[in-house]
């Protein structure tokens, strides 16, 4: 599906042609992201960009519309991107995906300029009715010989998995943003060390500081894996001691930039403190839900914030709850756009504040048999919809050139 995000300025000539060339140059003045794409009737075509992944982009239009037309309208066309972010998260630590399904993933994002996919490494599934966690599913996805017995059974990413995704993600112009969550949705980590465990669940004792000394050995392991500028920690759905979950949040965070790694987060301090006093504040937000912490306050108190809103950007596979279906794509296109939020939550576009936005998918639940292409499938009417959106803000994929 040759679905290309509208051009932000087009100037049109006369005529189309098909290009006998297409040649490509470096050049300053245009944004990090962005290129221009001049097409002469002669059937000369020169993409200009100041980056490389402008180029990338330039030239990804430039196949979209002869794969979509057979030639090229004469003319000057201009692109940028309005948001920095934009983005998909997957979650691979409650469902195991193929290292090839990462790979086509990285390739098709990189099509639509969607610039950051962003793996939940780790995570479980739900106590049981009784309140019991034998049996529940709970996966870390990275394999290393410091910890043995750490990595799932049910399918990890070596270190040499890993490497290909970097690859494959620099030529396709995204970044990857690994998260490895904690202090909760961390059963790997309480079955791997059950004395880290707080009464035999999914959330670690923060009141014990081996604990925070293990998850950072963890991220000493792993970070160096890592080539993207940010690494996220996760914090989300912490329910025990505030106090403690404060001091967690702001210890990771300041370790995480230890690694020379911007720090990243889900956002929790309304609901585990009421507010964002005493937090570490040197951290890029995900607002994934208002009633934890909402897009006002975080420009409140002054975080970079990306738009996950649970509401309107989360697929649940075989759910009831959260878009089992997929997307909404007749609002998405209608009336979404980055800063749209809802009960009332939305933000000024392209407020400074503002880095862009992500959809995700959530592999809650694992008893329920479903497959990578299944979850393809989901995503797929939306993505373009999505990408569309986070690059201009055009309210249809299919304007433009």
């Amino acid at each position: 599906m040759n679905v290309i995000p509208p051009i932000q300025r087009w100037e049109a000539g006369r005529g189309t042609c098909v290009p006998a060339a297409i040649r490509t140059e470096l050049v300053p003045g245009l944004p990090a992201e962005g290129y221009r794409l001049s097409v002469r009737a002669d059937g000369d075509v020169l993409v200009e960009a100041t980056t490389p992944t402008g180029l990338l982009y330039g030239t990804a239009t430039v196949n979209q519309v002869l794969a979509r037309d057979g030639e090229l309208p004469v003319g000057v066309a201009t692109d940028w991107p309005n948001y920095e972010v934009r983005g998909f998260m997957l979650d691979v630590g409650r469902r195991f995906f193929t290292p090839g399904f990462i790979r086509d993933l990285l390739r098709r994002m990189g099509e639509l300029k969607l610039n950051e996919l962003q793996l939940h490494l780790n995570d479980n599934g739900f106590k049981k009715d009784d309140g019991g966690w034998d049996g529940v599913q709970a996966g870390f996805r990275l394999a290393s010989d410091r910890f043995p017995g750490l990595a799932a059974t049910d399918g990890v990413y070596t270190r040499a998995d890993w490497d290909s995704f970097e690859d494959t993600a620099a030529a396709n112009g995204v970044t990857l943003i690994p998260e490895i969550d904690g202090p909760a949705h961390s059963l790997c980590f309480t079955r791997y060390q059950p004395e880290l465990g707080l009464n035999g669940g999914d959330h670690l004792d923060l009141a014990k500081p081996e604990t925070t000394a293990f998850m950072k050995e963890v991220f000493d392991e792993f970070v160096p894996w890592f080539r993207g500028p940010a690494v996220h920690f996760g914090a989300d759905e912490y329910f025990e001691d505030p106090a403690l979950f404060r001091d967690y949040f702001n210890a990771m965070a300041a370790h995480v930039r230890g690694h020379g790694k911007q720090a990243r987060a889900w956002g929790s301090f309304t609901r585990m403190t009421g507010d964002a006093r005493g937090y570490d504040r040197d951290v890029t937000i995900n607002t994934w839900a208002n009633s934890w912490y909402d897009p006002i306050e975080a420009i409140k108190d002054g975080y970079p914030f990306v738009n996950t809103n649970d509401e309107l950007l989360y697929i649940v596979p075989k759910a009831d709850y959260y878009h089992p279906d997929g997307l909404d794509a007749e609002y998405l296109a209608a009336e979404w756009q980055p800063h749209v939020f809802p009960d009332g939550k939305s933000v000024e576009p392209h407020h400074p504040l503002l880095r862009g936005a992500m959809s995700a998918v959530w592999n809650d639940k694992t008893e329920i048999d479903y497959t990578e292409e299944d979850v393809a499938r989901l995503v797929r009417p939306t993505f373009a919809i999505l990408a569309g959106k986070m690059w201009n803000g055009s309210p249809s994929p299919r304007e433009g050139i």
